[in-house]
């Protein structure tokens, strides 16, 4: 399993994955999860996926190969005309995939599932995020629903609720991303290091960061301390209840 939230905000998109695959407990690997395409002054799109790897890792080939849809259409991301036509050939992709490789995993007993977010902005275009779902459809985040959360989002959802709206700054997004992450991290073994992070500004057409975290990275490591520690002493703030126990 894996975790990847996308924040779609007035100043532009924070996107974040991790990178754990495993197929049991005694099966765990790391494969990145997050995929980027970027010309300068032209577009910025960034692509996480949850689910089986081996599909995700064919629809991935296909948008990076470009491929024809079902009706014979060139599909190319750089070519794209806007976010919801780039939506539109990812989910043809994962159709593709499905079509050819679905059935098969269903006849070895495994239930194909894939999900994905794509996040970005085409020229003078808004910037916009994406969930996609395994039957090609997808929908759109709103002003009402700023994030998009795939994979294991149970654990993580609750800062996201309290903390994220349109008006919250990029910075101050990934940090609450992170936060829901160390979450995800913290109750699900299926959730690991390291993590792509990925921002990009309103306007820019390229990505401000594209970065790693792995267990060294200092920020990180200080998020997990300090969030814990002032969970804990808001907690304590909290009068107990009088009930007489």
């Amino acid at each position: 399993m894996t975790y990847c939230v996308g924040l779609l905000l007035d100043d532009g998109i924070v996107m974040l994955s991790d990178s754990r695959t495993n197929a049991g407990v005694d099966s765990i690997s790391t494969f990145g999860k997050m995929h980027a395409w970027q010309k300068d002054g032209d577009r910025a799109l960034v692509l996480t996926t949850a689910g089986n790897l081996s599909l995700s890792q064919s629809v991935v080939t296909l948008l990076k190969d470009g491929f024809a849809d079902e009706d014979g259409k060139a599909c190319d991301l750089m070519q794209a005309t806007s976010m919801f036509e780039a939506a539109g050939m990812v989910g043809a992709a994962i159709r593709e995939v499905a079509r050819r490789d679905g059935e098969g995993l269903k006849e070895q007993g495994v239930e194909p599932n894939l999900s994905m977010l794509l996040g970005g902005q085409i020229g003078n275009r808004p910037h916009e995020l994406y969930l996609l779902y395994y039957a090609g459809n997808f929908i759109k985040a709103t002003e009402d629903t700023p994030f998009l959360q795939i994979g294991e989002i149970k654990y993580g959802k609750p800062i996201l609720d309290r903390v994220i709206t349109p008006a919250t700054p990029l910075v101050q997004a990934a940090k609450c991303a992170l936060v829901s992450m160390d979450s995800t991290l913290r109750s699900n073994i299926s959730v690991g290091l390291p993590l792509d992070l990925a921002i990009l500004p309103k306007g820019a057409l390229k990505f401000a960061l594209k970065k790693r975290i792995t267990d060294q990275e200092p920020y990180f490591a200080s998020i997990r301390g300090l969030w814990g520690e002032g969970l804990r002493k808001v907690f304590q703030t909290i009068p107990d209840p009088d009930w007489g126990v």
